[in-house]
């Protein structure tokens, strides 16, 4: 029994491989894991004992490296399983595994089932897998890992299945009855496709996943049979290679679609930019990979037409000739795909960068304005400060003498006798008296007015200023009632293209439910595309009862509580149609949409 595969291998690979068995050392296999230890510098080491134990055959430096590999991976309760593979690995990428099956079951050498044979196939194809990917390289593993999509493990292998006898033994037009010896070959090559008489008790059978050749002179066959192999497994390859490229085009055009959105969905640019370079990791690992199959076929030779008649009937049956011929044509084929692939990654790229660079822009617009508005605010500011301390001073002065305008005019105490006599003597006859009595109720006046505003100053600083990205998807409909039920102070709208832009400015109506002081809340979002894009919450907390005041995260929590409760917020946007192929393809991850609850923080009073 043969299982074969093509892998993407080359002289260095086969270098590599070499050292790391250490096939140019005096003490040559051993247990080889492809787990990297992660602490290589500490005094122990602990191991899985699921290992692969390798021998080693014979090698050539660059060409190919032969080995023996016993398996000791665990088997289920009751099963004793003794399992030895050879193993052949080329410099063009055949992979050959190589068992002799003694006994299965109670059938020992002989007569063993077809259906027995066939759960050791199972087997041997998920048991190869796993020795193969011990001892291949990482870039190796990562080059399996994009053709099928995260599924290397199962990938699927030709089968080529030698048996000295067969029973029933029939013509080989008996065996393609459509029927029930049809079925039993399905378990172990597939669906049949034709079957041929080598001799008269020679037979070959094939099938669309491998081939049967049963008779006494089968083995010396074992050869030509290993040459189609290497032509047939590059040929599964290609088929699964060639599914890979159509699979990239889908996400390029899926990716096509998503960067469409990057005008008016604020996260959209960071998938895109996601999208892009996972994409382009695969686009490279394909064209190296499609660099590894052109050097393999020129690599690859056609095997002479052997001189006996028997090996001549196989050999045409076979049709191995025109084989390098087909798969020459086909990798140029798929050259001209990958190529088409690669522009249309350019023409992604051009358009992300574009997006990227309208974001750029716009984002620049409104610094600019930005600024433009805080540097004429800080110009009126100035003056409106100066303008403030003058008449400040002035207002000080005014209080001071309109208060003793009110005790010194003609219908003051001064008029009255108890006042007339001290205003006479002390205060008309004391030179500047009066006007020292002025300036100190001046100077008192404006003490006063100060301290007031010291303090009206003190507690204008201490707003809690709370910024929130939201960027969700939204019910415009339920925003507005909530809107509604405010005290809307100020709305302001902007049209960018496919974007609405609305800026709401409301305060929150009851002051007992937010610690004594009411903050000002300003909603920003796309009313054309229903995207809450940010909100930003003003709290002076001085305002507030000194023991019932709001901490930004309680701010956040009561505001994102009430839209949440109300129903502002919808279920986001399943972005799934989006996933490329290798998202698709992973089944140990939970999808689903991601759902975060907001508690209301408890009511101070």
């Amino acid at each position: 029994m043969i299982v074969a595969e093509y892998i993407p291998f080359g002289a260095n690979q086969i270098v590599q491989l070499n050292n790391n068995i250490g096939s140019t050392e005096r003490v040559q296999g051993g247990y080889v894991s492809n787990i990297i230890d992660a602490d290589s510098s500490g005094s122990s080491l602990e191991l899985s004992p699921e290992l692969t134990a390798i021998k080693l055959l014979d090698y050539t430096l660059t060409n190919h490296i032969n080995f023996e590999a016993e398996i000791r991976f665990r088997d289920d309760p009751g099963v004793v399983q003794v399992e030895t593979f050879g193993v052949s690995l080329n410099a063009e990428g055949t992979c050959f595994y190589g068992m002799q099956v003694e006994a299965v079951m109670n059938r020992v050498k002989d007569n063993i089932s077809l259906a027995h044979l066939s759960r050791i196939l199972v087997d041997v194809q998920q048991d190869s897998s796993s020795i193969v990917d011990s001892v291949i390289s990482e870039y190796q593993r990562d080059m399996l890992k994009v053709v099928f999509i995260g599924d290397a493990p199962s990938r699927n292998k030709i089968n080529l299945i030698i048996a000295n006898e067969i029973t029933p033994h029939l013509t080989a037009g008996e065996y393609m009855d459509k029927g029930e010896y049809e079925n039993e070959f399905k378990q172990v090559i597939g669906e049949t496709k034709a079957a041929y008489d080598i001799t008269e008790q020679d037979s070959l059978l094939f099938g669309s996943q491998g081939l049967l050749v049963c008779g006494p002179h089968a083995r010396n066959y074992e050869p030509l049979l290993c040459a189609y192999l290497q032509f047939t497994t590059l040929d599964l390859f290609l088929q699964n290679f060639f599914s890979r490229i159509w699979i990239l085009n889908d996400d390029l055009k899926s990716s096509d679609e998503a960067v469409g959105a990057i005008e008016y969905d604020p996260s959209a640019l960071d998938r895109s930019n996601h999208r892009l370079s996972t994409l382009t990791i695969e686009t490279i690992l394909l064209d190296q990979i499609l660099g590894y199959l052109s050097e393999a076929l020129d690599m690859m030779e056609i095997p002479p037409e052997p001189p006996e008649q028997a090996g001549r009937s196989l050999y045409q049956r076979l049709e191995i000739s025109g084989m390098k011929d087909q798969l020459v044509r086909r990798v140029n084929e798929m050259k001209k795909n990958l190529i088409a692939s690669q522009r249309s990654i350019d023409l992604l790229r051009e358009r992300v960068g574009v997006g990227s660079q309208n974001k750029t822009a716009q984002m620049s617009l409104e610094l600019e304005n930005i600024m433009k508005e805080l540097c004429s605010l800080r110009v009126s500011n100035g003056d409106a400060v100066r303008s403030i301390k003058v008449f400040q001073t002035v207002f000080s002065g005014m209080i001071a003498f309109d208060f003793l305008d009110r005790i010194t005019g003609e219908w003051s105490v001064v008029d009255a006798v108890w006042m007339s006599d001290f205003f006479e003597s002390v205060i008309k006859e004391s030179v500047l008296l009066w006007f020292v009595v002025s300036m100190a109720a001046w100077a008192l006046a404006s003490c006063l007015i100060s301290k007031r505003m010291y303090v009206l100053n003190w507690r204008s600083r201490g707003m809690t200023k709370l910024s929130i990205t939201v960027n969700r998807r939204i019910d415009t409909a339920k925003l507005r009632e909530i809107i509604l039920e405010k005290e809307k102070t100020t709305e302001e709208r902007r049209y960018e293209g496919k974007r609405q832009i609305v800026k709401v400015v409301y305060n929150e109506p009851r002051p007992t439910e937010w610690g004594g002081a009411s903050p000002s809340v300003t909603l920003k979002f796309d009313d054309n595309n229903s995207i809450l894009l940010e909100i930003v919450i003003d709290y002076n907390r001085r305002d507030a009862r000194k023991d019932c005041a709001f901490s930004a995260e309680d701010l956040k929590q009561k505001v994102m509580h009430e839209f949440q409760n109300k129903g502002a917020f919808v279920p986001e946007e399943d972005h799934r149609k989006y996933d490329l192929a290798v998202n698709k393809r992973r089944p140990a991850v939970k999808r689903g949409i991601k759902t975060v609850r907001f508690e209301e923080p408890p009511h101070k009073n």
